[in-house]
């Protein structure tokens, strides 16, 4: 995964081989002001710049332990036009989530169908649309979210995790591209 930019590089992580590990810092998260008033912009995301339109998928594996620990992917255009989307932890389970921010966070969960310990998760912007997918093996991938999404120039899209109650989720990230957009129908699931 060689030419990302870290935005809040975490203490500890290293590369080998095209597998990035991480260990998450306290109080890492994203998140801008709906319903908990605040805004973060601390989480740990390692972005690779796209052209206007794409398709960026990657392979996560991660421990939860804790409430909201989280690990997936983002898009960025900038701090107050993103999505983030993976695994999150909350009331004891590992949800599939979405956060969805323009200017103002949405937060979207529903039940892990898969082992949340390794997954895959892509990301198709183009023509100012946003579709998220969730594959368990690689070869189907079930929509998660179909969103408008800012059209811009270029955008940031990759690696990101978060541990906004605690230190030391350990993710290891890996088969990590970047192409232009797949153009697949939107039930077409491979």
């Amino acid at each position: 995964m060689k030419g990302g930019i870290w935005l809040n590089e975490p203490e500890t992580w290293s590369e080998h081989d095209g597998v990035i590990e991480v260990t998450t810092d306290r109080g890492s998260d994203f998140w801008r002001e709906t319903h908990y008033g605040f805004t973060r912009d601390s989480g740990h995301f390692l972005g690779f710049r796209t052209g206007s339109a794409f398709t960026a998928q990657v392979r996560v594996k991660a421990g939860y332990d804790a409430l909201y620990d989280q690990a997936g992917i983002m898009v960025r255009v900038d701090e107050a036009h993103w999505v983030k989307a993976g695994v999150e932890l909350s009331d004891g389970r590992a949800m599939l989530s979405s956060v969805l921010t323009d200017g103002q966070s949405d937060w979207a969960t529903a039940a892990c169908p898969f082992d949340p310990s390794d997954f895959r998760i892509r990301a198709t912007v183009s023509g100012g649309v946003l579709r998220l997918q969730v594959s368990a093996d690689g070869k189907q991938w079930p929509l998660v979210r179909l969103a408008p999404f800012p059209v811009a120039a270029s955008y940031l899209v990759g690696p990101m995790c978060c541990t906004p109650e605690r230190a030391g989720l350990r993710v290891e990230f890996s088969e990590f591209s970047l192409s232009p957009p797949l153009g697949k129908d939107l039930h077409d699931l491979s």
